[in-house]
C-alpha cells in the first residue's frame, strides 16, 4: 500500500479535512508556548525592565541591572514550572478529558501571565513565571495527545509538527513585540509584550469550546454515544453511519481488551519491551535540547550585543522568522521521505554550523579587563551570525517538530499520556536546566566558566551525538498507523531495519478478520481482539487511525 500521499486514501470513509483543521488549531497552543520563551530574550535586555528589577547589581557596561544568579532564575524558573506540568498532565487528561484539560491548562497560564504583568520586583515576576511554565507544561504534553487521537494517520506527522510551527510563530511574535517597546521608558516597556499573551490563552479556550473531545477518551469512560457522535463529527458523517460503528467497535474492542490485562503505571513504562521505546523518546527530547536552540533564543539577544551586532534586537527577529519560514518544509518531508533519514541529515547539518560557529567566535574575539567583549573581525561574526542562521534552518525543519512527531507515535494507549507525560517533562528538564546553567557558564566573573562563544563546542558535541542516537535508536514510522507502528517494534529489533519492515497484513485485512472473528462468536463486534493480533511484545496494539 501507499505509504504517503497529498490527499486522503480513497478506503477512507467521510472526510479528512475537519480532523485537520482541528488539529492544526490545538496546536495554536504553541504559540503559548513560544511567545512566553521569546519575549523573555528581549525583556532582560531592555534599559528600564534592567533599572526597575535591578537589587543593586551593575552589570560590565556600567548599568544596573539583575544579576546573572537572578536572570538565571528568572529564565529558568518557566521550565522548572512546565516540568512539574507536563508531569501532572495525566491526571487532568484522563479525569476531565483532553478538552476540557487544555482549557483548565489556559487558565493556569493566564494567572502566570497576571502575576508577571503586575510585578516590579523579581520575586512576584518568578512567580509569574513558575504558574505560566506550569500552565505550558500541561499545553505541552496535552496537545499531541489530543492530535495523535484525532489527526488521520496519513497527515499525522504534518498536523503533530504544526505544534512545532506554532511554537515558532510565537517566538516571531515576541520578537515583534520586544523590538517595538525596547525603547519605552515606562512599565509598558516590559508589560505589553508580557500582557498581549492573554489573547493566545482566550483564543486557544475559545476555541476548545466548540471542539469536540476525542472518541478514544470517551470511550473509556464508557460514554459510546457521545463518542459516535464525536467521531462523526470529525469524519462528517452521521454518527450511525456503519464506517463510523465499525471504527468505534474496534476502539472499544481494544478498550475493553487493556482493562483484562489491568490498568499501566509509570513504572510499567520502564518494564519489558516498552523501555526501549520509553527510553528513546525521553532522549530524543534531552537531545532536542541541547542542540543549543533555547541558548539562541534565550540569551540570543545579549549574545549577540556582546557579539558587536549594532541592533542585536533585529538579528533576534530574522533568527525568528528563519525559524517560521524553515519549519514548513519540515512539515512538507516528515511525511514524504520520513523521519529517520530528515533527524539523521538534520543532526549533521546542525553539527557542522555550531562548529563553525564556536571556531569563528573562539578566534575571532576576546575580552578586556572588565570582561567586555572585543570583537577582532566584525566581518568574521557577521558569518558566525549566518552560520547561526543556517543552524536553525537544519533544527526548525527536523529536530524541532519530528521530537513530537516521534514521541506522540510510538506509545500505545496503555501508557500513552504517562509515557508522552514523561518525554514532555524530560524536554523541559534539559530546558531548565540550560536555562539556569547559561549564565553560569557563558558569563564573565568570578565562579563562572566565561566560555563566551565557545559554549557552542557544547551545543556542537551534543549534536554529534544526535547523528548516533538517530542511527541506533530512531525507527522509521512513516505512514503506519499507530496499531502498526506497535507491531514494528515488537517485530524489528535494530532501528537500521526499520525502513524495510511492511506489516504481513493491511490494516482493511486485520480489521474485516477481527470484525468476522467477533461475528463468529456472537459478540455483535463488541469482543476483544485475540492476543495473537494485538499483543505481540508485552503491551497492547492500538489502532489509531480511527479517530480520523
Amino acid at each position: 500500500m501507499a505509504r504517503f500521499s497529498l490527499r486522503k486514501p480513497d478506503d477512507e470513509a467521510g472526510k479528512a479535512w475537519p480532523a485537520i483543521v482541528i488539529g492544526l488549531f490545538v496546536a495554536f497552543g504553541g504559540v503559548l508556548f513560544g511567545y512566553d520563551t521569546g519575549t523573555i530574550s528581549g525583556i532582560l535586555a531592555m534599559d528600564y525592565w534592567q533599572t526597575l528589577f535591578s537589587t543593586g547589581y551593575i552589570n560590565t557596561q556600567g548599568h544596573l541591572d539583575v544579576s546573572p544568579s537572578e536572570s538565571s532564575a528568572i529564565v529558568s524558573i518557566l521550565s522548572a514550572g512546565t516540568f512539574f506540568g507536563a508531569l501532572s498532565s495525566p491526571f487532568l487528561a484522563d479525569t476531565i478529558g483532553r478538552r476540557f484539560a487544555l482549557i483548565a491548562s489556559s487558565w493556569v497560564f493566564i494567572l502566570g501571565v497576571i502575576l508577571q504583568t503586575a510585578a516590579t520586583a523579581v520575586p512576584l515576576f518568578l512567580a509569574g513565571r513558575f504558574f505560566a511554565g506550569f500552565g505550558v507544561g500541561l499545553i505541552s504534553a496535552l496537545i499531541p495527545l489530543y492530535q495523535s487521537e484525532t489527526a488521520p494517520r496519513w497527515i499525522r506527522g504534518a498536523i503533530v509538527g504544526a505544534y512545532q510551527l506554532a511554537i515558532t510563530i510565537g517566538l516571531l511574535l515576541a520578537a515583534i513585540v520586544d523590538y517595538a517597546t525596547q525603547y519605552r521608558q515606562d512599565t509598558g516597556s516590559y508589560r505589553i509584550p508580557i500582557a498581549v499573551q492573554f489573547a493566545w490563552a482566550i483564543i486557544l479556550i475559545g476555541g476548545m469550546l466548540f471542539l469536540p473531545e476525542t472518541p478514544r477518551y470517551l470511550i473509556r469512560k464508557g460514554q459510546y454515544d457521545k463518542a459516535a457522535r464525536s467521531l462523526g463529527r470529525l469524519r462528517r458523517i452521521e454518527h450511525n453511519h456503519a464506517a463510523v460503528q465499525a471504527e468505534l467497535r474496534e476502539i472499544q474492542a481494544n478498550h475493553e481488551y487493556e482493562l483484562s490485562i489491568g490498568t499501566a503505571g509509570y513504572l510499567d513504562c520502564f518494564r519489558g519491551p516498552m523501555l526501549k521505546r520509553q527510553l528513546t523518546g525521553m532522549g530524543l527530547q534531552a537531545l532536542q535540547q541541547l542542540t543549543g536552540i533555547n541558548f539562541i533564543f534565550y540569551y540570543g539577544t545579549q549574545y549577540f550585543r556582546n557579539s558587536g551586532i549594532q541592533d542585536p534586537f533585529v538579528i533576534q527577529m530574522i533568527t525568528s522568522c528563519i525559524n517560521v519560514v524553515s519549519t514548513l518544509p519540515g512539515l512538507y518531508a516528515v511525511d514524504k521521505f520520513g523521519r529517520r533519514p530528515l533527524l539523521l541529515w538534520g543532526a549533521v547539518g546542525m553539527c557542522v554550523s555550531q562548529f563553525i560557529v564556536a571556531m569563528l567566535g573562539t578566534l575571532t574575539t576576546g575580552q578586556d579587563a572588565s570582561g567586555n567583549a572585543i570583537v577582532y573581525d566584525v566581518a568574521a561574526q557577521k558569518a558566525g551570525i549566518a552560520f547561526v542562521c543556517i543552524y536553525i534552518f537544519f533544527f526548525a525543519s527536523t529536530w524541532g517538530p519530528l521530537a513530537w512527531v516521534v514521541t506522540g507515535e510510538i506509545y500505545p494507549l496503555k501508557t500513552r499520556a504517562k509515557s508522552l507525560s514523561m518525554t514532555t517533562a524530560t524536554n523541559w528538564l534539559l530546558n531548565w536546566a540550560i536555562a539556569y546553567a547559561t549564565p553560569y557558564l557563558v558569563n564573565y566573573g568570578e565562579g563562572y566558566a566565561n566560555l563566551q562563544a565557545r559554549i557552542f563546542f557544547v551545543w556542537f558535541g551534543a549534536c554529534f551525538l544526535c547523528i548516533a542516537f538517530v542511527y541506533f535508536f530512531i525507527y522509521e514510522t512513516k505512514g503506519w498507523s499507530l496499531e502498526e507502528v506497535d507491531e514494528l517494534y515488537s517485530e524489528v529489533s535494530s532501528a537500521r531495519r526499520s525502513a524495510a519492515w511492511s506489516p504481513k497484513t493491511t490494516y482493511a485485512e486485520r480489521r474485516a478478520a477481527a470484525d468476522a472473528a467477533a461475528t463468529a462468536a456472537g459478540g455483535g463486534g463488541g469482543a476483544p481482539p485475540k492476543k495473537s493480533e494485538q499483543q505481540s511484545d508485552g503491551v497492547s496494539h492500538h489502532d489509531e487511525s480511527t479517530p480520523v
